[in-house]
């Protein structure tokens, strides 16, 4: 069954730090590349952040310096450490399996249920 759980969002203020976890059936996770995405109200979904297999990883200019992705492959999860967070973090955080395309990161066709991320100022 295919299946992303996220988890870990919340409230907090600017400059605080969050950890977001994304447990994925092994049918996604396996050997793929997996990837953070977030999307804010009446904005499109953007990838945030990318790891292979091998632990490569791949940031938005956004967020460099301030989130890390990490996975941990036995079991099954990826994870999002945020710091310095800004109120222009806000939004809901998905996680998905992606794969490399000329065009860059292309998602996976299903997704979570998600995981609000609130930054107040």
């Amino acid at each position: 069954q295919v299946q992303l759980v996220e988890s870990g969002g919340g409230l907090v203020q600017a400059g605080g730090s969050l950890r977001l976890s994304c447990a994925a059936s092994g049918s996604i996770f396996s050997r793929n590349a997996m990837g953070w995405y977030r999307q804010a109200p009446g904005k499109q979904r953007d990838l945030v952040a990318a790891i292979t297999g091998g632990g490569s990883t791949n940031y938005a200019d956004s967020v460099k310096g301030r989130f890390t992705i990490s996975r941990d492959n036995a079991k099954n999860t990826v994870y999002l450490q945020m710091n310095s967070l800004k109120p222009e973090d806000t939004a809901v955080y998905y996680c998905n399996a992606v794969r490399p395309a000329p065009s860059g990161w292309v998602p996976g066709g299903y997704w979570g249920q998600g995981t609000q991320v609130t930054v107040s100022s």
